[in-house]
């Protein structure tokens, strides 16, 4: 298994790293229990996030006594320093740590700096001189707060979402990073789900020397799997890139990601799974998709006020509206027995 270092940091870890945003989704026993064997198959890097409920409890729980034998990362959303502290202090606690490895700003819509007015740097730079944090890092969606981010100097590593469907502009952002000594995280690496071949996915990543891919696994069965190419990497081979060349042909444009920062919307909408329900229904099984629950999600898009504000959220420039009636327009049509899917 490669081993990456995350730039200027020093953190040294298998290019399989865990994140932990699903794990929220299960119960305590079950969390310790996934956790824990990712540990003891090789995995050391775990990221986390103040915003995704008890999942940093979880990984607290998993850890405890061991603290010194894996990495952690974890963030804030916070906009103000007040917050800030609370967030740090509120993380500490649930990790059962004194110190955590990377703290990240979450999704910041602007750089912090020093003496930007904002406080929220100089926050980082107190944390880290206190001994509370040792490396300083952001993650984001918007290509020019990463851009400002990396050539600001100022912050030890990028996460930013990134896989085989990925375009030029989060490429040059990963040879950006590399150039100047920054560790890159990169997140979705699924593509939000729509990635299903689990080995084209490593075997992309693998391909880079200073990429750290952060593969959400909520079940034990998706653990396994990541865990197998710890003993057997997955390898690019001409039929991968092949598979991979087709599949960018089929969803390289406008198609949304799952991020979910269009959300919540204010009719009640499911934005990031109405809006990609077509890609869904043909890239994995469509029965799921089509339950009562389902047409009755599908539905609410006829309740759509119109008020733009996930288009503005949208951190991809996606015209969410239109996406959505693109998406219930198809779906009508599957549910009608006029278009065919798996």
């Amino acid at each position: 298994m490669k081993m990456i270092t995350l730039g200027k940091t020093g953190i040294t870890t298998p290019q399989n790293a865990f994140g932990a945003l699903p794990i929220q989704r299960v119960d305590m026993q079950t969390a310790i229990h996934i956790l824990r064997k990712a540990y003891k198959g090789g995995m050391t890097f775990f990221d986390t996030a103040r915003a995704y409920s008890d999942s940093e409890e979880k990984l607290g729980n998993a850890f405890a006594g061991m603290r010194e034998k894996v990495f952690i990362a974890t963030k804030t959303a916070a906009k103000t320093p007040e917050d800030f502290w609370k967030d740090l202090n509120t993380s500490l606690k649930n990790l059962q740590t004194d110190y955590i490895d990377l703290y990240q700003f979450h999704w910041p819509k602007q750089c912090y700096k020093p003496g930007d007015g904002s406080g929220m740097y100089e926050c980082m730079l107190e944390a880290k001189e206190k001994g509370m944090i040792r490396h300083i890092g952001m993650t984001n969606h918007i290509l020019s707060v990463a851009h400002e981010g990396i050539d600001s100097g100022l912050y030890e590593t990028l996460q930013f979402p990134f896989s085989y469907l990925s375009s030029e502009k989060e490429l040059e952002l990963v040879q950006k990073c590399k150039a100047a000594d920054m560790g890159f995280i990169a997140m979705k690496g699924l593509a939000g789900g729509l990635i299903t071949d689990s080995a084209s996915a490593f075997a992309y990543m693998a391909q880079f020397d200073n990429v750290l891919p952060i593969w959400g696994i909520q079940k034990e069965s998706e653990l396994d799997e990541w865990l197998s190419y710890m003993q057997e990497p997955a390898a690019m081979t001409e039929e991968r890139q092949a598979f991979i060349q087709k599949e960018k042909q089929e969803l390289v444009g406008e198609f949304c990601r799952g991020c979910g920062y269009c959300m919540p919307c204010p009719a009640g909408i499911q934005i990031n799974t109405c809006a990609r329900m077509s890609l869904l229904l043909r890239r994995s099984p469509s029965a799921g998709h089509l339950t009562p629950q389902a047409q009755e999600m599908m539905k609410k898009i006829e309740d759509c006020i119109h008020c733009g504000q996930c288009k503005n959220k949208c951190p991809y420039g996606l015209d969410t509206p239109e996406l959505l009636k693109r998406n219930y327009e198809d779906y009508k049509l599957v549910l009608a027995g006029k278009v065919k899917v798996n």
